[in-house]
């Protein structure tokens, strides 16, 4: 069986998983803190990184991007029938997404508002730029789950927890968006590729006191006292 090594939170590791999960292909998962990396974790990544997926024949593999394309390879794809133009367009949508991931890190981390709105414009320029190109959904490309919808899982899916803590929508402005986000939270695929105590972890780290989201994303509180962002939160 495959075997998955993983950070609880990290965004990197959630496409991963997510892929496993949509093509429903068996896979272990082990956990380590990447405060304190295991020697038998340094020994399979060269990186330092997860995810980590070791295959059936025990073979290491790192960078979330080439295990992704393994899984491709060594399994049925999620939209069959694609042109390689299709294919190529697919990995570019999903590289759109990926890039993000640490920007949206960073910018939930934001410890007021002002640093919040500086860093989430970045962020916002990835949303708009899908929204303009979504269609009639509910997915990336219409009807079938697609590896560009697993891309942008992670992100949505964090949008959402924000949401549902602060009151706070990163996807306001964008109703395509917002849709698509609905669509895959329903397909149960985001809950399904996480620890069972993800949201717990992930409002410890992200949605704490110390972050402008973490305490409601209220304008009109004061700053919290000054606290040096923590580092673990992502990956590579």
């Amino acid at each position: 069986m495959i075997r998955i090594i993983s950070f609880k939170i990290c965004p990197f590791v959630q496409r991963v998983t997510a892929l496993l999960e949509a093509k429903q292909v068996p896979y272990q998962i082990d956990y380590i803190s990447l405060s304190d990396k295991p020697d038998w974790f340094l020994a399979l990544s060269p990186t330092g990184q997860v995810p980590v997926l070791v295959t059936e024949g025990g073979v290491p593999l790192f960078v979330s991007d080439a295990i992704i394309e393994y899984i491709d390879e060594v399994s049925a794809p999620l939209q069959a029938d694609l042109t390689p133009e299709q294919r190529a367009l697919s990995r570019a949508w999903s590289h759109q997404a990926s890039k993000h991931y640490l920007v949206q890190c960073s910018t939930m981390q934001s410890a007021d508002k002002a640093t919040y709105e500086d860093r989430v414009a970045k962020l916002s320029k990835s949303f708009e730029k899908a929204e303009a190109q979504l269609g009639d959904g509910p997915y990336f490309s219409g009807q079938t789950l697609g590896n560009v919808d697993i891309a942008w899982l992670p992100l949505l899916h964090r949008a959402a927890l924000v949401t549902d803590h602060s009151g706070h929508d990163m996807l306001a402005a964008y109703p395509k968006v917002k849709a698509w986000q609905q669509a895959l939270l329903q397909s149960g695929i985001p809950q399904k590729s996480v620890a069972e105590d993800f949201t717990t972890r992930f409002s410890d780290f992200y949605l704490a006191d110390r972050t402008w989201l973490g305490r409601g994303a209220n304008m009109d509180e004061a700053p919290a006292t000054s606290a040096p962002e923590r580092s673990g939160g992502c990956c590579g």
